[in-house]
């Protein structure tokens, strides 16, 4: 169920559930900051007792991987840091890479004869698979941040919100930018 705003005792603020939060931590754009970012998003959900399925958490997983990965390949010339914000509701889970480069990427389509260039598509996957929300969007330091919202319960598709606690913006809209960066 999606909370909205009412608690069980009908109007009123919904009381938190221990594991819902927001959590931001930065890191070089080195490839070493792919499996500590992986790694730091599993303990902070396994510290936090988030009520997820493995398969949910492996996919988020990769997903983390896949969007670390990315900004470390293609941003780190103009940003020498990448952010993570990882975001639990009630019954979403909500994951952001951030960096300065203020190029957008685009989920290509896969070309078989290049190795590599598939990483938004399987995020973009993923997230279908689970019935969440993948999005795209400018910083207000002109930077981007691809974030991508799951459900906690499997077959219920309600992702929270796809807006940055930092840019105050919703994700949502039309791409802003003309020039796609390869993922």
């Amino acid at each position: 169920m999606h909370d909205d705003g009412r608690g069980p005792g009908g109007p009123g603020p919904a009381v938190p559930g221990p594991y819902e939060g927001v959590w931001r931590f930065t890191a070089p754009a080195v490839d070493a900051s792919v499996p500590r970012a992986r790694h730091t998003v599993r303990d902070l959900l396994r510290r936090q007792g988030v009520p997820a399925p493995d398969d949910l958490v492996q996919g988020l997983l990769l997903i983390v991987s896949e969007l670390v990965t990315n900004a470390v390949r293609h941003a780190a010339v103009l940003s020498p840091e990448l952010a993570v914000e990882v975001a639990v509701g009630a019954d979403w889970l909500r994951v952001s890479v951030e960096d300065g480069h203020p190029y957008r990427p685009a989920a290509l389509e896969a070309d078989h004869g290049r190795t590599g260039g598939r990483g938004l598509l399987l995020v973009r996957e993923i997230t279908r698979e689970a019935g969440g929300a993948f999005e795209v969007a400018r910083t207000a330091g002109g930077g981007k941040a691809v974030r991508a919202v799951l459900p906690l319960k499997p077959g219920e598709p309600q992702p929270g919100p796809l807006t940055s606690r930092r840019t105050g913006r919703s994700a949502r809209g039309p791409r802003d930018g003309p020039r796609p960066a390869p993922s």
